[in-house]
């Protein structure tokens, strides 16, 4: 038994221990809602590929509808299109499901804090698996001085900036423009070029980002990605938060360790936090019940220690509720036939063949 373990148990005035009737599960369900969507765009890649060789090929070889999912990868033209769609009321018809997967991400944020890049997003995913290899390699993860860790964590803010200014600034007729021309037409070919023809500047700046994330916990997200710079940013009106119960905690701080964000969360009533993605990590190594929970606010005049009072949600739930949000945006889009990019074939196989000799229109 460990010292806070023995003031804790010993005492009248001690806390008592209440240790949780059943393992958490958090993790494990997290973990196969990442693989499951880590497959589903994996399954959205290959066909992706085989539909681009098709029109390199001049037309011939194997055909394959083209995945609209594979435009969730253009969130910069789910921006453009859904301040499109907000101006003029209709929705685009170039990459128009970049935009209905641009809201869903937007609307898991809003409900269910950040979650989408720690139970979604393949890059958090990868992330992810590459700090926990590099803890099992060094037996740790380290951590920059705070002097350096803060302000490098402006600079995805910073690119973030950069993206809303240039947008918020262009025209309805500038961005439906872009959208029309070469280089917005196939924006995403120009997204799989860019992996298959990859540079040597880019490869080392890759590496350096692969070797950065191997040693310091989620090296891309914490510090360079504006993406979830503005999931961040958005989950702070989400009501679902990481709570916890000062008088069911016994003080033992395996919250903090946990946490990917290294956000003080032993110190804490609620995390607000833009840096907390609801992995519920520290959820997981709580061993006090009730403790530390995910939850919606207490309701007015509830007693903390009535857990359906406080509204915690499982782990199933907040999978539950990822799938609804995502699968039913997506059904949206295609009841109302705005799913699929409409373009005639002729232009694909004008286009995809010279994708190299396509530059954006800015340059």
């Amino acid at each position: 038994m460990t010292q806070a373990q023995e003031m804790i148990e010993s005492g009248p005035e001690k806390k008592k221990l209440q240790r949780r009737a059943a393992p958490d599960r958090s993790q494990r369900i997290r973990h196969i809602v990442q693989g499951a969507f880590v497959a589903l765009n994996a399954w959205i890649g290959a066909q992706f590929y085989l539909w681009v060789r098709f029109y390199e090929r001049g037309g011939r070889g194997l055909a394959v509808p083209r995945p609209a999912g594979v435009e969730g990868w253009l969130p910069i033209a789910g921006l453009m299109n859904t301040k499109a769609f907000f101006l003029t009321g209709r929705v685009p018809s170039i990459h128009p499901a970049a935009m209905f997967l641009f809201m869903a991400f937007v609307l898991i944020s809003l409900l269910a804090k950040k979650a989408f890049c720690s139970w979604l997003c393949p890059v958090g995913t990868f992330s992810e698996a590459l700090w926990k290899l590099g803890r099992k390699l060094f037996r740790r993860n380290f951590h920059l001085p705070k002097g350096l860790d803060i302000p490098l964590r402006s600079l995805k803010y910073l690119l973030l900036g950069f993206f809303v200014f240039v947008v918020g600034t262009m025209s309805v007729e500038a961005l439906q423009g872009f959208m029309a021309t070469p280089y917005g037409l196939i924006a995403d070919v120009k997204m799989l070029d860019f992996f298959r023809g990859m540079s040597e500047s880019a490869a080392i700046v890759v590496a350096i980002l692969v070797c950065g994330s191997v040693l310091v916990q989620n090296f891309w997200c914490r510090y360079l990605c504006p993406y979830g710079a503005l999931m961040g940013l958005i989950s702070l009106l989400s009501p679902v938060k990481i709570r916890r119960d000062a008088d069911a905690c016994i003080d033992c701080a395996k919250c903090a360790k946990a946490c990917p964000a290294s956000l003080p969360v032993d110190r804490l009533v609620q995390i607000r936090s833009v840096e907390c993605a609801a992995c519920m990590e520290c959820v997981a190594v709580c061993p006090a019940e009730h403790a530390l929970e995910l939850s919606l606010p207490p309701r007015r005049g509830a007693a903390r220690a009535q857990r359906w009072l406080r509204r915690a949600l499982s782990p199933v739930a907040v999978a539950c509720l990822l799938a609804y949000l995502f699968a039913g945006m997506v059904l949206l889009a295609r009841a109302t036939s705005h799913w699929q990019t409409h373009i005639p074939n002729r232009v694909y196989l004008d286009l995809i063949p010279h994708a190299d000799d396509v530059t954006h229109p800015g340059m």
